[in-house]
């Protein structure tokens, strides 16, 4: 039985083509790994802030130290807000529970809508009728916003040689002035002044949304003046 010879030639096979592994798909992988790690630090930031704001609103730090700020709030006509109003009545209450024998009024006016009047003016006059002596009082009348008024505030610390301040204002709004204090070498401690009235849940979630972006944009530096002008005009929902 005769068997059929092969020849050494190998078969033939198709030659390997080597193709370029798509790039697009594992770009975009990536491009969505970064969005969600950056999503997750945003939200961690919000959430940390939103928690801060909530602590120090329902914490009332108000020990022995040697002066009482109140942080300005609108007056109309020469006549304190109600917010300011209630502010004011706190820190005289402080006062005469000998938190500390001084209380400083802080805040300038709106230009020449207000005639002339100051927030810390107007608050130094209340403070007067309400039987706090006049050398127990400093109005600090330039400030336009809460920043400026901490730094204010720290420049007649320095002045009188006070180191521990308690800080008066609206319970959302004292960790923002907290940390700005800090940040200004002063030590300060929050006493929120009494609520007015029924808030609603969305006011007051109205009221910490302004606060943390408040906050946000003082720590990020952004000093956009469109952006500067809505927080400070939504300071006294």
């Amino acid at each position: 039985m005769r068997t059929k010879r092969t020849s050494g030639l190998r078969p033939k096979t198709k030659p390997y083509t080597y193709r370029n592994k798509p790039v697009t798909g594992g770009f975009a992988r990536f491009c969505k790994r970064v969005l969600m790690v950056a999503l997750l630090v945003v939200l961690g930031w919000f959430g940390w802030v939103y928690h801060e704001i909530e602590h120090v609103a329902h914490t009332n730090e108000a020990q022995p130290a040697d002066a009482i700020a109140v942080f300005g709030a609108a007056e109309y006509g020469g006549h304190p807000s109600p917010v300011l109003h209630a502010r004011l009545d706190h820190a005289v209450t402080l006062y005469h529970e000998q938190i500390a024998p001084v209380i400083i009024t802080l805040g300038g006016g709106a230009g020449a809508e207000d005639e002339g009047n100051t927030e810390g003016a107007v608050g130094r006059d209340y403070l007067l009728a309400n039987g706090i002596p006049y050398d127990h009082i400093i109005a600090e009348t330039e400030s336009v916003d809460t920043e400026q008024q901490a730094q204010r505030l720290a420049a007649i610390a320095t002045a009188n040689h006070f180191h521990r301040v308690v800080v008066v204002s609206d319970g959302t709004h004292l960790f923002r002035i907290r940390e700005l204090c800090r940040a200004q070498g002063l030590e300060a401690y929050p006493s929120p002044r009494p609520l007015l009235g029924h808030i609603s849940a969305l006011d007051m979630d109205q009221r910490i949304l302004h606060e943390v972006l408040s906050y946000t944009a003082w720590r990020l530096h952004l000093h956009i003046s469109w952006l500067h002008e809505w927080l400070e005009g939504k300071a006294d929902i």
